[in-house]
């Protein structure tokens, strides 16, 4: 008798969430598995708790949803998606947990699957209504002295109706199809305490999210000074460290960004599902084609080819002007054969574990044997694919080393260019993001909360990278028009590149999750548009 062909693993979503009313107070958490493909609810858990903090909630509801996926299949592959930021970067071991309570629950959640066969990827609240609705249902029942029955349930109808009334630009059922564009797997090594610093660790200084009002996370958990955007569902305005209104924050639909697998362009911009025409520096309408880039100077953009007018004055206003604005996927079919930047970041360096800022002021660190075998990963990917053409680097050793060892495997030259280094951070060069907190609390601060703040000691501000990377942009496209291009480079070059393409704000920067050795792609048009296609791939390296 032949022998049977092993069973291949399923895969489920986890989605979870709680909530206490009072923070403590009365609380109960909901999880829900769904099939990836279907979207259909394959198993629904609730319960009342009594009354206990809302991160405590957050976690016995995605102990729960991890537990009945387990009961479905010991051996599937779980991607949990969760809106709490606390429990997505403690669980995928960016950040330490520190709070007693908390402890022995993730300790419990890690031991449910294997290590590698859980990833974790924040969203945003409005794109957990299921799970959200069933954490209420079970806090309703708790007031009322009784327990969640699921036969009772109405929370998948209500959060179907929901999705169905979303506003434009919010894709119904987003939470179920949305690309990982923050995804880590569990028990990746964590920092200090702060969010992971650029090229240092895996992303740039992240910005810890905060619900107003229901998801009150431990301020010992997150180091004081850092910043909250609030996430109220429908709404895609949050709050700046500043005070100042953060449009397209924490409510906007984060699967806007690379959630095109299959190369299609992406529609609208930032996730707001508005219309692709520029906008001038001042103001007023642009009357290009759509997608045109914004004039520095107020007047109206002519849709002539170029994507943006180059920036002449310095600040925000630069990169303001430079945005460029998605082209909609049904644009016309003669604008021939884009500028497809395919975005690398280089391999990891011995300071990227330790997740310590390694900009171009610092040391230039080599990459490591780890970076080194990922750069080879790369490598074989690419050649696989055999679309790229040509290969650009910044200056920095770790750049050039990972074009050099995918550019000998793809049998091309290596071009450097000195637009795409790294931003300088100063003093904080070498140094986590704890310890600059510690050593240099208010221009952390400053910097956290405005994009034209230096780093301490002259470095470079956002605003200033942000002008750069337009320039460098605008002199590539012009150079490869209608070729695909390899660019290896950091990752704030690589995030700002996103950034502009999408017209998202400078805070956007801080809500990016980009991974050693990922690959991310936009492509730029004839008419000036632009359009990203991928962020943040890394199946590469599994």
């Amino acid at each position: 008798m032949a022998d049977q062909a092993p069973r291949p693993a399923r895969e489920f979503v986890v989605e979870a969430d709680g909530g206490s009313r009072g923070n403590p107070g009365p609380a109960g958490y909901g999880a829900v598995v769904l099939d990836p493909v279907t979207g259909e609810a394959l198993v629904e858990a609730a319960e009342y708790l009594g009354v206990v903090t809302n991160n405590v909630a957050e976690y016995r509801g995605l102990l729960a949803g991890l537990r009945a996926a387990a009961e479905l299949d010991p051996d599937a592959t779980v991607h949990v998606r969760m809106d709490s930021k606390l429990v997505v970067e403690q669980m995928s071991g960016r950040w330490k947990i520190k709070h007693p309570d908390m402890k022995p629950l993730a300790a419990e959640a890690a031991r449910v699957f294997p290590p590698g066969r859980v990833t974790y990827e924040w969203i945003p609240r409005a794109s957990n209504k299921h799970a959200d609705r069933l954490a209420n249902e079970a806090m309703d029942a708790g007031a009322r002295g009784e327990a969640w029955s699921p036969s009772d349930s109405t929370a998948e109808l209500d959060a179907a109706a929901a999705d169905r009334a979303a506003p434009a630009g919010r894709t119904a059922g987003s939470r179920r199809t949305g690309a990982a564009s923050a995804v880590a797997p569990a028990g990746t090594e964590g920092g200090d305490g702060g969010e992971p610093a650029p090229d240092g660790g895996g992303a740039a200084a992240g910005e810890p999210l905060a619900r107003a009002g229901r998801d009150r996370v431990d301020a010992a958990s997150l180091g004081a000074g850092t910043r909250a955007a609030t996430s109220t569902g429908a709404s895609a305005t949050g709050t700046s460290g500043a005070g100042a209104p953060a449009t397209g924050a924490s409510g906007t639909d984060a699967s806007a960004i690379g959630t095109s697998g299959a190369g299609a362009p992406a529609t609208g911009t930032s996730g707001t599902g508005a219309s692709a025409t520029g906008t001038s520096g001042a103001g007023a309408p642009a009357t290009g084609a759509p997608g045109t880039g914004a004039s520095a100077t107020g007047a109206p953009a002519t849709g002539a080819p170029g994507l943006g007018v180059a920036a002449e004055t310095s600040g925000e206003a630069d990169v303001r002007a430079a945005k460029v604005v998605a082209s909609p996927g049904w644009g016309p079919p003669d604008m021939g054969a884009p500028a497809t930047f395919v975005l690398l970041r280089h391999g990891e360096t011995p300071l990227t574990p330790q997740k310590r800022f390694s900009g171009s002021g610092g040391s230039d660190p080599s990459l490591s044997p780890v970076g080194r075998e990922q750069a080879e990963r790369v490598a074989a990917s690419l050649a696989r694919r055999g679309t790229i053409e040509a290969v650009v680097a910044s200056p920095l050793a770790r750049t050039r080393e990972t074009a050099g060892i995918v550019a000998a495997r793809l049998g091309l030259e290596v071009a450097i260019e000195e637009g795409l280094r790294e931003t300088d951070f100063g003093a904080w060069e070498g140094l986590t993001f704890g310890e600059v907190r510690e050593r240099h609390p208010a221009d952390l601060d400053a910097w956290l909360a405005s994009p034209d703040a230096e780093p301490t000691g002259g470095g470079e501000s956002f605003a200033a990278t942000g002008t750069r990377i337009a320039a460098t942009r605008d002199r590539l496209v012009a150079a490869y028009a209608g070729r695909t291009v390899l660019l290896v480079s950091h990752v704030t070059p690589i995030k700002t590149f996103v950034r502009l393409a999408l017209g998202a704000p400078p805070e956007s920067l801080f809500r990016m999750e980009l991974s050693a050795a990922s690959l991310s792609a936009v492509a730029y048009y004839a008419d000036g548009g632009a359009s990203v296609r991928l962020f943040n791939e890394t199946s590469h390296l599994r």
